[in-house]
């Protein structure tokens, strides 16, 4: 027979009230059951912990040593129980989000984590800039459990996706283009352009397919912000997601609508198909709820 939390309960209960009587009722036992538990607990820890006599019941030099410390070691088994309980509930956890710089611009990012953070408060969420050619093999190695990507991209089969977010591509022009003064630019138009390409050339492409044109590409700068800023600078336009004409404004540049068919430009959530963790499912649920609620989950 080993000592059990049982024995520790009763132990501490009479170390509270120095009365068996109102120590068994606190525990809901009959007061002979309590000072078993009591003679048993201290024939295994073999030392007494309490001087009993009719009148008076108090700590003996062994059990003032034995309490303090038995007390915080409950204390710790119960707030192993209630972090266990949590974690089971997807409310406690770590969850490593990578994103694409992009996806930052459209807002959905910043208000669904803002939103689960005041939801579930005792979920550690870490985020890290990440280029989009690395994100999936970080899903599958788990350096990441979630990642903002923005699609058509491949991944392995282990993964999959729900979009969050749909916009339209746009044109970013020089101030000093004369395409500048219309109202929205037809693919077509473009086709002498020389492209600020970023790290999703999806837009780019298609523009080009459209116009029936080969884009000819001056720079690849990679994040959209480089990308806007390239156009800034120098003599070149570029396909970017329409939430950045609210939250990107550099000097000598303008955006304009193309014209036709809108090209969609999306931002989907990345991640394994078959998530252990209840945080992280917890995430994805809510995201997704969110997206659906807004009108642009899949």
């Amino acid at each position: 027979m080993t000592l059990e939390l049982r024995h520790l309960r009763c132990i501490l209960a009479v170390a509270r009230h120095l009365h068996f009587a109102r120590a068994a009722e606190e525990l809901g036992i009959a007061p002979p059951s309590l000072t078993k538990q009591i003679q048993d607990a201290e024939r295994l820890l073999q030392f007494r912990l309490f001087h009993r006599t009719r009148r008076s019941v108090s700590l003996t030099t062994a059990g003032e040593a034995y309490i303090p410390r038995a007390t915080a070691a409950l204390a710790q088994l119960d707030e192993a129980h209630e972090h266990g309980l949590l974690a089971e509930r997807g409310q406690l956890g770590r969850i490593q989000i990578g994103y694409v710089a992009s996806a930052v611009f459209a807002g959905i990012m910043r208000r669904t984590l803002m939103q689960f953070r005041d939801l579930r408060p005792r979920i550690d969420v870490e985020l890290s800039e990440i280029p989009m050619d690395d994100i999936p093999a970080r899903l599958v190695g788990r350096q990441l459990d979630v990642a903002y990507v923005r699609p058509p991209m491949s991944w392995p089969e282990e993964l999959q996706a729900s979009r969050v977010h749909q916009d339209e591509f746009v044109v970013a022009l020089p101030e000093d283009s004369p395409l500048a003064a219309q109202k929205t630019i037809a693919p077509q138009q473009l086709r002498n352009a020389r492209f600020a390409v970023p790290e999703q050339e999806f837009g780019t492409l298609e523009v080009a397919r459209r116009g029936r044109f080969s884009p000819q590409v001056e720079l690849r700068p990679g994040p959209l912000v480089a990308v806007v800023a390239s156009v800034s600078l120098g003599n070149t336009v570029a396909i970017v997601p329409g939430s950045l004409c609210t939250c990107v404004t550099l000097p000598g540049v303008v955006y304009r609508p193309l014209g036709g068919k809108p090209i969609p430009s999306e931002i989907a959530l990345l991640y394994r198909r078959h998530e252990r963790s209840r945080a992280v499912r917890a995430f994805l649920q809510y995201a997704r709820t969110e997206a659906a609620r807004t009108g642009n989950g899949q």
